[in-house]
């Protein structure tokens, strides 16, 4: 059993900044990557920013300078520190772990989301 929690989330003015938290609870040894998605009303759910086992990262062009993710290997946990965020960056963030070990076999898991709310 293997459970994914986001917290972090909430109401923020346009300009303003908020730290996301993802922990991975569980009999865990390994995760290879943990990423962020998000997802508004209507839309797709999309790839934010994505960090390997050695600290490897990806982030996306719409939120590159502005985002930055970070992870605590030895916690199972992953941040996101938002900054200068605008009204269109509102939507339900996910966490979402891969390559999670625990034995010899893998898996992947989602956590439940956390909203995030940019006032404009």
């Amino acid at each position: 059993q293997v459970q994914v929690v986001e917290s972090g989330g909430g109401l923020v003015q346009a300009g303003g900044s908020l730290r996301l938290s993802c922990t991975a609870s569980g009999r865990i040894s390994r995760i290879d990557a943990m990423s962020w998605y998000r997802q508004a009303p209507g839309e797709r759910r999309e790839l934010i920013a994505r960090i390997d086992n050695v600290g490897n990262t990806n982030v996306a062009n719409s939120v590159k300078g502005r985002f930055d993710i970070s992870r605590d290997n030895a916690k199972n946990t992953v941040y996101l520190q938002m900054n200068s965020l605008k009204h269109e960056d509102t939507a339900v963030y996910y966490c979402y772990a891969s390559g999670v070990y625990g034995g010899s076999i893998g898996g992947n898991y989602w956590g439940q989301g956390t909203q995030v709310t940019v006032s404009s």
